[in-house]
Order: C-alpha cells, then structure tokens, then sequence
C-alpha cells in the first residue's frame, strides 16, 4: 500500500503527483478534483478520470490526517505506529511490532507528514527545532525526530489511545494480569493504598491505571494530572488537567509540577500524576504524606527494585535530597506494580512492597512474582502486603 498507489491495479507515479502538487502550491485554493484536473492538463499528463481521483486522494491523504499511516490507525487494537524513514513502517497490536507493506514515494513525503501534524498541533517542526513530542486533537500521541538527526530518515512515533477502557477481567483474559491477581487488585483499591505503575515504555502502565482507576467506588473525585492527556478512566467522576508545552515563542509552558499542586487545591479523593518523569516527583510525595489516599501513578523504571533510585535522581533533580526522598517514599507509597514486556506481550511481572533498611534507604521487597509461565508466586514481602490489607480493610 504505497502512499501513491490509489485502487488495486491503478499507480500513479510519485514525478506525476510532485507536479501536480507544485502547480497547486502556486495557485492557493482548496484541494478538489477540478483543480487536480486542471493541473494535470498544465502540466502534459493525462486527464482520465481514474487518474484525477487517483491523484486527488494521494494529496487528499498527504494534506488531511494522518496520510498513509490513516488505515494503519484504524486497525482493531493497534496500539503504535512507527516510521522509520520512507521504507519502514511498523505497528504493535499487542504482540510485539509488525512489518507493514505502508511506504512513501521519498523522505521528503514523510518529512512533510511530520511537519503537518506538528502544525496541526500548533508547535513548529523544522531544521531549527527537529523534534517535538505532542498530543494530537484526537488524542493520539505524536513525537517525530527529522532527518539528518535521526537514521535512516525522518522518524515518526505515534502512540494510539485505546477506543475503550479495559476492565481487569479483559487483562486477565489477555494475560496481561495473571489469573488470581485481579482479586487482589481490587483490594488494593478498595482498601486506597497509595502505589505507582513501572515499566519501560509501552509495557502497558497507563492501560493498567485505567483499569484499576475505573473501579474506583464512584462516590470519589478522580484529579488526574498528565503530560499529554492518555487516561480515560470509566468513572463518573474524572477532572484531567494536561500539562502544556512552550510556543513558537519560548512562552506559555505549565509543568506537571504546577498541575500537581493546582489538583491539591481542588478536593481530590485520589490523585493520579499519569506519568512522574520530573520534578513533580517531589509534589507528589509530598501529598501521598499529607493524607491524599490512593493516589497514584507511572513511572519508567527497569524493574521495581530499580524504583527507589528511579524517584532518588528525579527528587535529587528537583532539589530534594536523598535522604529525604527515601524518607518520604517509605511513608508515601504502600505498593509498586511493575509491568514487563515478554515475548512481546505486556505482563504485570511483579508486585514490590517499599522496606525502610537501617541506613535509612528503601528498597522494593517483592510480594507477588508472576513467572514466564503465568504462575503466581509469593516472595518475601507477601506478609507485609496482607498486613496492609487488613490495616486498610
């Protein structure tokens, strides 16, 4: 499915389409067939019928969403899409990542597609700011880095919101939770213990939080505070606030560090940052120690004994000493979940509870323990998580 082939035998090539694209540019109006039309009469080229729409939908495709990558969005539960350059194109449908027949007549073409979707969102793309990481108006998330910094071309990385919340029994069903576990998930939230999600990226953190949040009771107020807007909970009661880049001028930006202390002004029964990546590390510590319950939220980290050091470098970044950090982590969080990719599909590997050691340092003890073959095994600390069940029951 090259993005200048139209129907099933019909190529139109890519030399026809740059002409008939740069006589459009020269003459600014809305893109119809009629004009496709008289382009291609301009320009020599034949006028048949099929060839005109052929032409039209192929600049239709490059002016109007996401190009070619548009079927590739729309495929049932798809959860990226990835360009790499004009001749690779890769999507994860939650088995790992495919190898899609989708190209581009040339990286000029996907160098276009980056820029338009960047505007589409308001934030500038080009040589003198060659990345950007945004959310696009349909929610789907969007980051591109332009050729020559990246290889082999302009690198494209969308991230798909899911078309539903999944429940914990769809999780299980998928092998994601192990069989058992989303008893004792349940329990983790009935009971409000504070936790926060780990994985590496894609390992399905904010899929696993919008299952557990949706089973919040729905008496509760739900602030949820994000980067880019991703959780959509099934809960009556949800108030997102999103985080906001600089503009073209270098003004405008709100940090998550400012959303997080706005969302404590704002009667949360459970605060959820979507995604602690920097200083609002310490804010979050802070009202998980102040009697907010439950919060919650994700974070990038190799495994849940990685996590102490995790949140150390973020506070130490943020002002907060180590000490400290480590202090307020004890007090603050009950429970790690950490998520794993294995053989390419998402699994919550591990249940870790915080242990305060007599240097003063935490570190994650497990509790639970799901093995590659989907059995549950208890560790060390399962005693210290029934310990806070019943305390919080």
């Amino acid at each position: 499915m090259n993005a200048a082939v139209v129907g099933p035998a019909l190529e139109i090539s890519p030399q026809v389409v740059d002409a008939v694209r740069d006589r459009l540019a020269r003459e600014p109006g809305d893109l119809t067939p009629h004009r496709v039309s008289e382009a291609l009469r301009a320009a020599g080229r034949p006028v048949g019928q099929s060839t005109v729409l052929a032409v039209y939908e192929t600049l239709r495709r490059d002016v109007v969403g996401a190009g070619p990558l548009d079927p590739l969005l729309r495929l049932p539960g798809v959860t990226d899409v990835l360009v790499n350059g004009a001749e690779q194109v890769f999507v994860d449908r939650g088995d790992g990542l495919e190898a899609m027949p989708v190209t581009f007549p040339d990286e000029a073409a996907v160098r276009r597609l980056a820029q338009r979707l960047a505007a589409a969102a308001g934030r500038r793309l080009d040589d003198a700011s060659p990345y950007v990481d945004l959310r696009l108006p349909d929610g789907t998330r969007f980051h591109a880095v332009l050729a020559p910094l990246s290889r082999p071309g302009t690198v494209i990385s969308l991230r798909v919101p899911s078309a539903r919340v999944f429940t914990l029994d769809d999780l299980v069903t998928s092998g994601m939770v192990a069989d058992g576990l989303a008893a004792l998930l349940r329990a983790v939230i009935s009971a409000r213990l504070a936790f926060l999600i780990s994985g590496g990226t894609g390992s399905g953190k904010t899929t696993l939080l919008a299952s557990l949040l949706s089973i919040v009771p729905p008496g509760e107020r739900l602030v949820l505070v994000e980067d880019a807007s991703e959780l959509r909970p099934d809960h009556p009661h949800v108030v997102g606030l999103e985080g906001r880049p600089a503009n073209i001028e270098g003004a405008g930006a709100v940090e998550v560090r400012t959303l997080v202390r706005q969302a404590l002004r704002m009667r949360p029964d459970r605060l959820v940052v979507g995604e602690v990546r920097g200083a609002e590390v310490v804010d979050l510590l802070a009202a998980l120690n102040t009697g907010h319950e439950g919060g919650c939220g994700t974070l990038h980290a190799n495994s849940a004994v990685d996590v102490p050091a995790r949140i150390e470098a973020l506070a130490l970044a943020a002002g907060l000493g180590r000490e400290a950090a480590h202090s307020q982590l004890a007090s603050g969080v009950d429970l790690v979940l950490h998520l794993a990719r294995r053989d390419g599909r998402r699994r919550l590997a591990e249940i870790g509870v915080p242990r305060r050691e007599a240097s003063g340092l935490v570190s994650i003890v497990p509790a639970v323990r799901v093995g590659r073959d989907g059995r549950v095994v208890h560790g060390e600390a399962v005693a210290e998580l029934e310990s806070l069940l019943e305390r919080s029951s």
